[in-house]
């Protein structure tokens, strides 16, 4: 796989699921990737921490791939304390990109929306900036996962 597009987000995976974290700095990034990978855990799933900070994209297949830049791998950035080793996978299929947004614009009951990247379509949710609580809900039910049932 080529080196790809190196872009300011957070990936992870939940079970067979990746998920590509966008925002502005500080806009919680980190802390709703957390917030997903600790919930899913709790629950006794499957989730795991891609990349922090930076995310290399490719293209491979009609899918598109998520990997951590190799001077950052199994670092999470902590706001106030720095870089801190984390468990981390090496890649995941990227199957949904979250783009956190300042509050008025994340609509209540917004149409669905897709995004382009690296030549692949995905579903897009734009969510509530610096709020995890509420945008891992969204996530979760998207994702079919518990509480929620598949939609």
């Amino acid at each position: 796989m080529d080196a790809g597009e190196n872009i300011h987000a957070t990936a992870i995976a939940i079970g067979d699921r990746g998920i590509l974290v966008l925002g502005a700095s500080g806009a919680g990034k980190t802390s709703l990737s957390l917030s997903l990978v600790n919930q899913v855990r709790q629950a006794g799933g499957f989730a795991s921490l891609v990349a922090d900070d930076q995310v290399m994209l490719s293209g491979v297949g009609g899918r598109l791939v998520g990997r951590c830049a190799d001077t950052i791998a199994g670092l999470v950035e902590l706001r106030g304390l720095g870089p801190r080793p984390i468990e981390h996978l090496a890649s995941t299929v990227v199957d949904l990109v979250v783009r956190l947004v300042p509050a008025a614009d994340a609509q209540r009951f917004p149409e669905p929306e897709s995004v382009a990247m690296c030549g692949c379509s995905l579903p897009l949710l734009r969510l509530k900036e610096r709020s995890a609580a509420s945008s891992s809900r969204v996530v979760l039910a998207w994702l079919g996962r518990a509480p929620f049932r598949p939609a």
